[in-house]
């Protein structure tokens, strides 16, 4: 299996940031121009962009289209993007934009048949978000958290198709706190499906132990490569 890192690109009122535990009152604004960080990401070899409308996922409906557009017509990298897509229409145009991935977190919670419905339409190019508080999936951007077990969540669509299930721990996103390796391992052990680790990237270490985990197809990193921690070539490296 490929062990993928992504970039992440995390859009607010048009801005790249990046928040602490999803709280949109605690965001640090890293640049103006998102299409230019997309670009500087690619020139560097990242051949995936992680792009999220932090302001869709809390209105529920796209609202930093603008700036995904821009990021599209800027880089040949492949996007994924999540952030308040909980309808079909939503996914068809993300996709006829030119997304290679839609991801949906919310509405696999509360609308799977959409989930099942998309991935049939767009087999292997729909990722469903887990995020997780203290093991329970947390939705409409980690203000709610539900009572259904992250491990049942991603039970739910193991014949659906989808691509990957992308895991967050919401309690250590953007705080550089480290992922949290063995949740992510024990989601992967529990499911027939590729898993995504998010949340809390601070050391090149991680993803070389992210590597040797059975099932753990990849990484989000935000953060700490904004602040210098981990250098992006290094990391691609590392991944190898």
């Amino acid at each position: 299996m490929t062990f993928t890192l992504y970039p992440a690109i995390d859009l607010k009122q048009g801005k790249v940031v990046r928040l602490a535990e999803g709280d949109m009152d605690r965001a640090t604004v890293y640049a103006e121009d998102p299409a230019a960080q997309a670009a500087a990401f690619a020139e560097a070899g990242a051949g995936w962009l992680h792009v999220v409308d932090l302001d869709g996922a809390f209105a529920g409906e796209a609202r930093n289209a603008s700036a995904v557009e821009a990021i599209l017509a800027a880089t040949t990298a492949r996007v994924q993007i999540g952030g308040g897509i909980r309808t079909m229409a939503a996914i068809e145009r993300w996709f006829r934009l030119g997304v290679e991935r839609v991801i949906i977190g919310t509405a696999a919670l509360s609308d799977p048949a959409l989930v099942r419905a998309a991935a049939a339409d767009h087999p292997d190019r729909i990722v469903v978000a887990v995020d997780a508080r203290d093991g329970m999936v947390a939705t409409r951007g980690w203000a709610d958290v539900s009572d259904v077990p992250v491990t049942d969540m991603g039970r739910r669509f193991e014949d659906a198709g989808v691509a990957a299930l992308l895991f967050t721990d919401v309690g250590r996103d953007g705080l550089l706190k480290g992922v949290n390796v063995e949740a992510t391992a024990a989601l992967a052990r529990a499911v027939r499906l590729p898993v995504i680790a998010s949340g809390g990237l601070a050391e090149l270490s991680e993803i070389r132990t992210l590597r040797t985990r059975h099932g753990i197809e990849g990484v989000i990193a935000g953060r700490s490569l904004y602040d210098g921690r981990i250098d992006l070539k290094a990391a691609l490296e590392a991944c190898r």
